[in-house]
């Protein structure tokens, strides 16, 4: 293949990607139209980036780490081609363009998506633009149960959530919680309701499930793009909202950084009420939300009980290991750790969800 510049795009980037990926892109018969790689910042546990300046639309290469959704390397690049493939149908997320099987260059492949040119998400003001792009995958219609795989479908999506919840609360014992919020959150799960009334809201839609807005760019035409899609499924759109307004997502992201007031989640909650049609119940979408910030703070102590462990060396599944990723990335997700995992923190976010449930459940005035 011909030459291809690399230009490092940030103090943080990983020139050292470049060389498999260009082999790869070989192989794959992906390099003809590509002119330079500018390896991206490495900001997240899951994937390294590179950006491919091309002739006609710039690509970005996606390269897992590891797996979240704990499976094998062909299977997890299956698996996330099909969230751009069917989250891409909204107009609010990347186009698919091609897949890097993997091989000796990059053991655990890669995807090749639309490169989004935007500017990280600015709280509260995107909030609407946010809710929109959301609602672009909620409203989408659902396949026919045999046309769902590879995503995840399971017959109860709240059953199937409660189930998660309950297997990475088994880290707790391994987190070195304090006491206070050790009792503070299993006080919270003991809450969660163990099935949820039918009706909308516990319908499966075709849902992110990583909806926090560290993960959206919004272009200059203000279209909110959810650029991260790898854990997408048909669950329910409580646990995206959740995600995209809690305290542990909107103060994850350094760039998009925000603490929302109730008030500005609600009217988030309304928007997306009226880009959807929604007529259901508001406490089935609080139900949700608190399942959505217990899975985050059980996540949080599994991450807490696995980042030192060695990375696999077979490069398999899941793995959390801290040598996946650059020191200050990992600095700041520790950081994050500690302060959700604190009493006070906990505290905060169960007396913002009552205020939110007054709120949701009290007339529009607008």
């Amino acid at each position: 293949m011909p030459d291809i510049a690399v230009r490092p795009a940030s103090p943080q980037a990983r020139p050292d990607l470049c060389h498999p990926l260009a082999v790869a892109l070989r192989h794959g018969g992906h390099d003809a139209d590509i002119q330079a790689m500018y390896p991206m910042a490495d900001t997240g546990l899951a994937h390294h980036h590179v950006w491919l300046e091309r002739e006609q639309i710039d690509w970005v290469a996606r390269l897992p780490k590891q797996s979240q959704m704990r499976l094998d390397p062909a299977a997890n690049l299956d698996y996330q081609a099909a969230c751009f493939d069917r989250a891409s149908q909204g107009g609010h997320a990347p186009s698919l363009h091609g897949i890097l099987p993997p091989g000796p260059a990059l053991p655990r492949g890669g995807l090749l998506v639309s490169a989004i040119r935007g500017r990280p998400a600015r709280l509260p003001d995107d909030l609407p633009d946010i809710a929109e792009a959301l609602a672009s995958f909620h409203v989408l219609d659902v396949p026919d149960a045999e046309a769902r795989p590879p995503l995840l479908s399971p017959a109860d999506p709240w059953a199937a959530m409660l189930e998660e919840v309950r297997d990475q609360a088994r880290f707790l014992d391994q987190a070195g919680l304090d006491a206070d919020a050790r009792g503070l959150i299993e006080a919270e799960l003991a809450a969660l309701p163990e099935r949820l009334p039918p009706g909308p809201g516990a319908e499966p839609r075709l849902i992110s499930f990583d909806a926090h807005p560290g993960n959206f760019l919004v272009t200059e035409s203000g279209r909110a793009v959810l650029v991260d899609l790898e854990k997408c499924r048909y669950g329910l759109a409580g646990f995206d909202l959740a995600h995209a307004s809690l305290y542990t997502s909107t103060t994850w992201d350094l760039q998009s950084r925000a603490e929302l007031l109730p008030a500005e989640v609600a009217a988030f909650y309304r928007h997306w009420i009226a880009a959807t049609g929604f007529d259901g119940e508001a406490a089935t979408l609080l139900a949700s939300r608190r399942a959505m910030w217990l899975w985050s703070l059980t996540w949080c102590a599994k991450w807490r009980a696995s980042n030192l462990r060695s990375r696999d060396a077979h490069a398999r599944g899941e793995d959390w290991s801290a040598e996946l990723s650059d020191d200050a990335l990992i600095a700041h997700v520790r950081d994050r750790v500690d302060h959700y995992l604190s009493g006070a923190v906990i505290e905060h976010v169960r007396q913002e969800s009552r205020v939110l449930a007054r709120l949701l459940s009290a007339p529009d005035d607008d």
